[in-house]
């Protein structure tokens, strides 16, 4: 509590200058990291390049807290066996599953998917009377992961005031914190 008042009247104290120097710094480390997610966004082709598993429907590939990263590419062609994240019409969350089903009409690939650990494929899942995913669902297929390191992710997403508060810390830090004197 002592480091947190210390903070506190330091920033109080600060000068104008100061003051606005930091918030320029805060400012640039914010966009910073939306420009990295841009990068991330061109260099994959899909909207939502990383993502993390939510659950365990695809384990043992893929763990709860595992960090995805998509390319939304058609070449080389999706394939049986690949994994892909969907996001259908009427849900928030995307799926992360493997194809286990392909074909071809029309100019239109229709896939159908199923969680490693599931014991059904996902038409369950799917919107009422779609029996496919197409193009227009497929966020991406994974190209790469990170294991367990999302689980920050969920538990920030589990417990809103460890977010709060872990927001609060970093912008209270890049406000108060000093250039290296030299």
């Amino acid at each position: 509590m002592h480091a947190l008042t210390d903070t506190w009247h330091e920033f109080k104290t600060m000068d104008k200058r100061r003051r606005a120097l930091q918030a320029i710094n805060l400012l640039l480390v914010i966009s910073t990291a939306l420009m990295t997610w841009k990068f991330f966004m061109v260099a994959s082709w899909s909207e939502s390049p990383i993502v993390v598993v939510l659950s365990g429907s695809m384990e043992p590939a893929y763990y709860r807290g595992d960090i995805l990263f998509l390319e939304l590419t058609y070449n080389p062609p999706m394939n049986v066996g690949d994994v892909v994240v969907y996001k259908l019409g009427d849900r928030d969350i995307p799926i992360v599953h493997r194809i286990i089903s392909v074909h071809e009409e029309k100019d239109e690939l229709y896939m159908l998917t199923k969680g490693d650990n599931n014991r059904v494929n996902d038409r369950g899942l799917y919107s009422q009377g779609q029996f496919w995913i197409t193009r227009k669902d497929l966020m991406g297929r994974v190209w790469f992961y990170i294991p367990y390191v999302g689980i920050i992710t969920i538990w920030l997403n589990d417990y809103p005031p460890l977010k709060y508060a872990l927001i609060s810390f970093m912008v209270i830090v890049g406000l108060t914190s000093r250039e290296p004197q030299g």
